[in-house]
């Protein structure tokens, strides 16, 4: 007996209907980046090691596929123990990182302020579960070269656009930023080498709540560290207030109050042009990369449980392959997430009609036919007539059909076609 064979673990294969509502969504999101201005762009599924392992990923940079340098024999493999004389390329584990490398090769061909759409598939060599998998689709949009909040209300702008256009109406944009939580930390006297332990413990508010973080702060740093600090700060994100003010989030963060300024001057414009109760902010929001270097933000989807996307301000990256410091901001939908919650429209997709031929047609009629319709615009699938029609038609449905026309051996030109409708 054969034994079935299906893709790696952690990886999917996608039937024809699935890849058509995959490739409607895409079709969806850049065709509303473009109108927002930002302009397609494109970097290799691998970067060089070096590049991909910069100290910017964080966490991801572990979960990245290596590829081994070619020629290597087994005594080659076993005898080194680093894996960065073994490889020497690597599969990209997001769209960031190789964006600022592209920049730094490019940035001479590009505008000042530089508007990027990237879309792609990215690998990470996660333990698959569910809504985790190893190979999965980012959706990115970034603004290189603004240092104003331009940059942010831009990029969210857009996002919330395609978001609407998904049919997606209920949707938050949690606001945080990074400086924000290092006053934080230092207010709470966190050691240098504690500080991403107690930014882990913060991140799980929305799984074990108030009660559940400040628990998991004491016992684990409780001797070394100011605990009451975080107290006022996760009771405040987990009573979920709405209210934007400066001189209160910088108390509540020990921050400078002009960063908080900072922060609430865009949160607030933003909420004008997509809606006030789509921005709030959470103290508490963390994000992993270890590349944000000031405003950071999620978006969350209450019927999902998790995040839908997330992004924030990255102004060093650039600077580690450029030699100099570039302003950028970034977002990412994540695109399986997406699918989960999403019914895109189909208005926008072509008439799909299928012509049912039988052995009396021949070749060259049936590619004229096609081809008168396919000039119109009509997207045409052929079909072998078979005596069970049923089962014909209930698999033209499933392709997308929405009409049929019967081709006979006798003279057929495309006015004379009988369209009938097919109960989907």
């Amino acid at each position: 007996m054969v034994s079935p064979v299906n893709p790696p673990r952690g990886m999917r294969d996608f039937l024809p209907q699935d890849a058509r509502t995959r490739d409607r969504v895409k079709r969806i999101i850049e065709d509303t980046y473009r109108l927002h201005g930002f302009d397609s762009m494109e970097t290799p599924a691998m970067e060089d090691h070096a590049v991909l392992h910069s100290g910017l990923g964080g966490d991801n940079e572990k979960l990245s596929f290596a590829v081994l340098r070619r020629g290597l024999g087994v005594d080659d493999v076993t005898s080194v123990g680093r894996v960065e004389e073994l490889s020497d390329l690597a599969l990209r584990f997001d769209l960031t990182v190789p964006l600022a490398r592209y920049y730094a090769s490019h940035h001479q061909d590009l505008p000042p302020v530089f508007r990027a759409l990237h879309i792609g598939p990215v690998w990470r060599a996660e333990r698959p579960q569910k809504g985790r998998f190893r190979q999965f689709v980012q959706c990115d949009i970034d603004v290189l070269g603004e240092p104003s909040s331009l940059a942010e209300r831009e990029v969210l702008t857009a996002t919330a656009d395609a978001l609407e256009k998904l049919g997606i109406h209920t949707f938050t944009f949690r606001v945080g930023d990074r400086r924000l939580l290092s006053s934080l930390l230092v207010r709470a006297q966190v050691p240098m080498d504690d500080q991403l332990t107690a930014l882990i413990i913060l991140d799980k508010l929305d799984k074990v709540g108030a009660e559940g973080v400040l628990t998991e702060l004491r016992e684990r740093l409780g001797p070394h560290i100011d605990t009451d600090v975080f107290e006022p700060v996760v009771e405040w994100a987990s009573a979920g207030h709405g209210t934007w003010d400066a001189e209160e989030i910088a108390s509540l963060m020990g921050a400078d109050v002009s960063t908080a300024h900072e922060l609430v001057e865009w949160a607030e414009a933003l909420g004008q042009d997509i809606g006030p109760d789509r921005v709030m902010f959470d103290p508490t929001l963390v994000r992993g990369m270890g590349y944000y270097t000031g405003s950071i933000v999620e978006c969350v989807h209450p019927g999902l449980g998790v995040s839908l996307g997330g992004g924030g301000r990255y102004d060093g990256m650039i600077g580690r392959f450029l030699g100099q410091n570039t302003p950028a901001f970034g977002f990412s939908l994540g695109f399986e997430r997406l699918m989960e919650v999403v019914t895109p429209p189909t208005a926008d997709t072509p008439k799909r009609v299928a012509l049912i031929y039988g052995p009396d047609v021949s070749v060259e009629r049936l590619l004229d036919i096609k081809r008168q319709l396919v000039d119109a615009g009509t997207s045409v699938v052929l079909a072998k007539s078979q005596k069970n029609a049923k089962a014909l038609y209930e698999r033209l449905v499933s392709q997308g059909v929405s009409d049929v026309a019967i081709v006979s051996g006798e003279a057929v030109h495309s006015e004379d076609l009988s369209w009938r409708a097919l109960d989907a």
